[in-house]
């Protein structure tokens, strides 16, 4: 099978699209017939050698699969045939993936493979984020850095989708329209001034604030959290890890958490994503879609990670790998 493999770890030109031999599928596992990959954030730092997971090369990356069963194991609830997700960690950017059954979810019907694939972490991240970590009610009000992120695409439709108001901040210009038709209700550019505007447009402080960015953007945005509110951390896109003066939390009794979505299901709840799935099933039912902003060949996967890197994607890219 054709397979993208990472043969050295200095980022998207240590990938090559080589022949390799299909994975057989060992006791319990499916093999999976994949359509098409979403790229994600951990696909670039593993392909840096900078993830904390680091298989020895070579090896084939990509984590969020959606693909058709080709082999189902005996007394298995799936069968052959049906159209399924799959969070592989690694396999995905090949033509054949095998998994266990913990890793597959069923693919919503009214999606197609590339909106599947676009699910992947980053929609189970935001609703994690939002209802997991952040309790977020109906009729709170929720910021959003890094907007126009995978993430933080995710997080606006995922908040809207559970009944909030939401504020979308985004750095990169002209973007607006975008966010706006995703459902944001308000769109702040990260230019001077913009912490009083988001104070302005939540009536003196968001409910819920997700940060996928970090860096320095920190300070300004922990004072856009209202008295109660959640500030949740996500990761550092901005490559800056920030720390927080703890009278700021203190005195407008603010919580900070942490939202460390893979961490939280290997080492606390491997049975989560399932759940999250089931919700995330029902908006989508409802009417929401993951959103598919770009599209690259497989053999354009260091294109679409070397684009990830200089900030080209705006929204969720997705690799189609076989028909």
């Amino acid at each position: 099978m054709k397979a993208q493999m990472i043969v050295s770890e200095t980022g998207p030109d240590g990938l090559e699209l080589q022949e390799v031999p299909a994975p057989q599928a060992q006791d319990g596992q499916y093999l999976v017939d994949v359509r098409s990959c979403g790229v994600c954030f951990p696909d670039l730092l593993m392909s840096q050698g900078k993830y904390q997971i680091r298989p020895p090369v070579p090896y084939i990356p990509g984590t969020e699969v959606a693909g058709v069963l080709a082999q189902v194991p005996v007394g298995g609830a799936y069968a052959v045939g049906d159209r399924v997700l799959v969070t592989s960690l690694t396999g995905g950017f090949g033509e054949r993936v095998a998994a266990t059954e913990t890793q597959i979810v069923p693919m919503p019907a009214e999606l197609s493979f590339d909106e599947g694939a676009a699910m992947g972490i980053n929609f189970q991240t935001a609703l994690f984020a939002l209802k997991v970590r952040a309790q977020t009610a109906p009729g709170e009000v929720v910021a959003v850095l890094g907007s126009a992120g995978g993430v933080g695409v995710a997080s606006i439709l995922v908040a809207k989708a559970m009944g909030a108001k939401v504020i979308a901040v985004v750095h990169r210009t002209g973007q607006e329209e975008m966010l706006r038709g995703l459902g944001a209700d308000e769109v702040v550019q990260l230019t001077d001034g913009w912490k009083d505007k988001v104070l302005e447009l939540s009536d003196g402080g968001v409910d819920v604030l997700i940060d996928p960015v970090g860096g320095d953007v920190f300070d300004e945005a922990l004072r856009t959290v209202g008295a109660d509110g959640r500030y949740v951390v996500i990761g550092f896109a901005a490559g800056g890890i920030p720390t927080v003066k703890l009278n700021r939390v203190l005195f407008r009794n603010i919580s900070i958490v942490g939202a460390a979505w893979g961490e939280y299901i290997t080492k606390k709840d491997p049975g989560l994503p399932a759940l999250l799935h089931d919700e995330l099933t029902e908006m989508i039912a409802a009417g929401m879609r993951p959103p598919v902003s770009y599209t690259y060949e497989l053999d354009q996967l260091p294109a679409a990670l070397d684009d990830l890197a200089n900030g080209r994607i705006k929204g969720k890219a997705v690799v189609h790998v076989s028909e």
